[in-house]
């Protein structure tokens, strides 16, 4: 589970893409996410509670929920995009979760989706968009977020975005909050269901993925830079994790 800065920052971030057989480990980020199906079938985990999409269905994800896609026989539309694109919107539900994350989406506004580009002009994304959520809002119920510890979640997520190369440890990162450690390690494996240690090496390993593919750097450097103290500890724990070497990984990419 990885919580992805890359879709932070941007008021008119916007994403689309079309894939097949897609799977994608348990994840969040600020942003609105929609998934629809095209064709087979997709699990899908959000919070708490699994989804599986069929045929012509979907699922709103919503800023800052946990989940995880999974699926070996499908195709799919999927869109991230900023919450300030459909501002309106995300002022009204800005304290509100829904019960229920799945719809219908109508044909018309899912080809209207795939058609938008990075290029497509503001009005156009915010149009689309914004059809997209009213539908998805007429038949939605929704429950008050619960904010209780939201706060100290964010500050975790900053420690390893900012020490995720150098000491990010438990230790340390109590002495950053002044939470107790037990707490913290408690707290982190209730809320996240995992290891603060086993998130830091998935947030590692995100890191490296991402220096192999979009850069010209060694792998040994790639090792480093991504927080790992040997090749040798590096290469043990992306073979164990990805289940091929960071060489076998890479040759994947030029194929």
């Amino acid at each position: 589970m990885f919580y992805q800065y890359n879709h932070l920052g941007s008021p008119d971030y916007l994403k689309i893409e079309n894939g097949i057989n897609f799977s994608f480990p348990t994840h969040l980020h600020q942003c609105f996410e929609i998934i629809v199906i095209d064709s087979g079938e997709m699990t899908v985990k959000v919070d708490k509670k699994t989804y599986t999409l069929k045929e012509k269905e979907g699922l709103m994800i919503f800023p800052n929920q946990i989940h995880s896609l999974d699926s070996t026989q499908s195709k799919h539309t999927l869109c991230i995009f900023s919450p300030q694109l459909v501002q309106a919107y995300s002022v009204k539900v800005s304290d509100k979760l829904p019960q229920n994350n799945k719809f219908t989406p109508d044909e018309y506004l899912v080809n209207a989706l795939e058609g938008l580009e990075t290029s497509s002009s503001s009005a156009e994304k915010k149009g689309v968009l914004y059809l997209l959520c009213s539908q998805f809002d007429k038949t939605a119920v929704y429950n008050k977020k619960l904010f209780e510890n939201e706060e100290l979640l964010y500050k975790i997520f900053m420690f390893v975005e900012k020490n995720f190369d150098n000491d990010c440890s438990l230790t340390q990162l109590s002495k950053e909050t002044g939470y107790d450690y037990s707490y913290l390690s408690r707290y982190f494996k209730k809320t996240i269901g995992i290891s603060f240690n086993s998130y830091v090496t998935h947030f590692r390993l995100s890191h490296a993925c991402y220096l192999l593919e979009n850069t010209t750097l060694p792998i040994l450097q790639c090792a480093y830079d991504s927080g790992f103290t040997s090749l040798r500890s590096f290469n043990r724990c992306f073979k164990e994790h990805l289940k091929i070497t960071p060489t076998q990984y890479l040759k994947n990419i030029d194929i």
